[in-house]
């Protein structure tokens, strides 16, 4: 059954000699997450587990605690095995979570009650932060920045070789599965249930050797290679769908989950070997927008933006708006990640009014961001300072307009989104998403957006109370 708290208990009353508190910031935090609205929010998907999760059963482990074991993951770049050891480990931890002397969560359930927050609930909460920002004046939404940024998926580097090797190890280790749910004596035959991942391995290596060559005795040698490899994933795929018929005849939950299973991963096999076949046997160009980069993470994209050391990113874009106080009001992973960033700057202006009630008096964005139609929007909302740098060549006029003063000093004021992106990725973890699937995506960069905006109005409350001590003392 839900529960929302454990009967509070003050572990630091039971050591008397030891001086245990929080730090000035943790401080801070835990009267931030005392706010019943993101309670709530998260109870609201912790109780979709089970149809009578809020009324019958044993007591869970409470909301509180689990959303308070969530953000200190995040705020420490903890794994949830981590989490549940430190955790337990730490008195000032163990208060901080309101887990007082019950045990800790196993990290698998931690790990089950953490799936079933949306994304949709974590932009909600993350709403709720920015509202709590705004009264405690940390942010006043006078000020607006804008930018994109590219969260990766843990995938290695996407080759179409490598691809149709994954296809085949997935679909001979499902076969795998199907030969133990069907027997040995099934109907389809034992030949069905071989294994082609020795052959798809020597292939690969063979593929290696000869992708260093050059001329084009190589690319010869290269494409018949490629054809020998895709004819062995065909023949692997061939072997799937008949033992996916048999699975289907068989009424068991075992075989209908290894048949879910095979009709997860065949679409995605089948598409590799498309692609493949189109790029190398065919000479096509695959469009980015059609490619499949990860048969474990198909919602990845090529993300092409021409940085140093990384032209190529695989990932997702995530758009971001960020208002004086540090605080990222806004947060959104956009469809089109080989697009333009422009297009994403309505949407921010208008989610912007409906939060703070108001337009910004200052937009800033980079040349990415700019467009006629942008700049028209942001005139006509009446925003005071439009900063958009106009890319290209530029006439003396706009020359003139952007070498004014105001401007030059809301174009600084954009750099330091720059900055707030590289502490999101490398204190917060948006540089690589280590879960799984787009709902996962959204998770983490959830997640991590919203201790992020946490831990600021912290530090920010922290100096505000250090500051005025200081006075007192005065």
């Amino acid at each position: 059954m839900i529960v929302e708290r454990y009967d509070p208990v003050n572990l630091f009353e039971f050591v008397p000699k030891l001086t245990a508190e929080f730090e000035p910031e943790l401080r801070e935090l835990d009267r931030l997450l005392e706010d019943d609205a993101i309670l709530q929010r998260v109870k609201a998907d912790l109780a979709r587990r089970c149809p009578h999760s809020l009324t019958r059963g044993r007591h869970s482990t409470p909301v509180e605690a689990i959303l308070r074991l969530l953000v200190v993951k995040r705020l420490y770049h903890w794994s949830y095995g981590e989490t549940e050891h430190f955790v337990g480990d730490s008195l000032v931890l163990r208060q901080f979570c309101r887990l007082y002397f019950h045990p800790v969560p196993d990290d698998t359930t931690l790990i089950r009650w953490a799936n079933l927050i949306g994304p949709d609930t974590l932009q909600q909460i993350n709403d709720r932060v920015v509202e709590l920002a705004t009264q405690l004046k940390v942010t006043r939404g006078r000020k607006l920045r804008v930018d994109s940024t590219v969260v990766e998926t843990n995938i290695h580097y996407p080759t179409d070789s490598a691809l149709v090797g994954d296809g085949v190890r997935v679909i001979s280790r499902l076969l795998h599965k199907a030969k133990t749910v069907l027997g040995t004596g099934a109907a389809v035959g034992k030949r069905v249930f071989r294994s082609r991942t020795r052959s798809v391995r020597r292939i690969a290596q063979q593929l290696h050797r000869v992708a260093r060559r050059k001329g084009e005795a190589a690319a010869e040698e290269l494409k018949q290679a490629y054809a020998k490899l895709l004819d062995i994933a065909q023949a692997s795929r061939r072997q799937a769908a008949r033992v996916r018929e048999a699975l289907q005849e068989q009424g068991s939950k075992q075989a209908q989950r290894v048949r879910e299973q095979l009709d997860q991963f065949l679409p995605l096999v089948d598409q590799a070997i498309e692609q493949a076949a189109r790029r190398v046997l065919r000479g096509e160009q695959v469009p980015a927008m059609e490619k499949l980069l990860s048969l474990y993470e198909p919602h990845t994209q090529v993300i092409r933006r021409h940085k140093a050391g990384k032209p190529t990113e695989f990932g997702r874009k995530l758009w971001l708006g960020e208002v004086e106080g540090g605080i990222i009001s806004e947060f959104r992973l956009l469809a089109d990640g080989g697009g333009l960033d422009h297009p994403a700057l309505p949407a921010s202006l208008e989610a912007h009014q409906q939060r703070f009630g108001r337009p910004p008096n200052l937009l800033a964005g980079d040349r990415g961001v700019f467009s006629p139609e942008n700049e028209e929007l942001a005139h006509k909302l009446k925003i005071k300072q439009v900063v958009l740098p106009k890319p290209g060549r530029v006439s003396k006029e706009r020359r003139a307009h952007e070498q004014q003063r105001w401007f030059r000093r809301g174009f600084r004021f954009r750099a330091g989104i720059e900055g707030r992106i590289r502490v999101l990725k490398r204190d917060f973890g948006l540089g690589r998403c280590l879960e799984h699937g787009a709902d996962g995506m959204g998770r983490w960069v959830g997640w991590g957006i919203v201790t992020a905006n946490l831990t600021k109005i912290a530090e920010t409350q922290a100096t505000r109370q250090t500051a005025k001590g200081r006075r007192h003392a005065a």
